[in-house]
């Protein structure tokens, strides 16, 4: 569970998901559903934190980047928006 520590202060994906309040498959699926239709809107995870992973990406993930890196450019782009999403803060529901 969490904390009255934890809740007094902006928790990630990442702290959520170590308190088991999102988990690992439901970013993955935030994650997928950003690849498929950028223009989705905000993801909405089970316990109703939600998180717009297009604005997210907008504002952290650069092309130049990820074009500079070695590799598949998909698998570089995803890894990229996952670390992102990993220290992003949703909102809470």
């Amino acid at each position: 569970m969490i904390s009255a520590t934890m809740q007094a202060e902006l928790l990630t994906i990442a702290d959520l998901r170590r308190t088991g309040c999102i988990s690992s498959l439901e970013i993955v699926a935030a994650i997928d559903a950003y690849m498929r239709d950028p223009t989705a809107g905000p993801y909405r995870f089970a316990g109703g934190h939600r998180l717009d992973v297009a604005a997210l990406v907008a504002s952290t993930v650069s092309p130049a980047e990820v074009a500079s890196r070695a590799g598949p450019q998909e698998k570089t782009f995803r890894n990229a928006i996952a670390a992102a999403v990993m220290a992003a803060h949703p909102t809470v529901p």
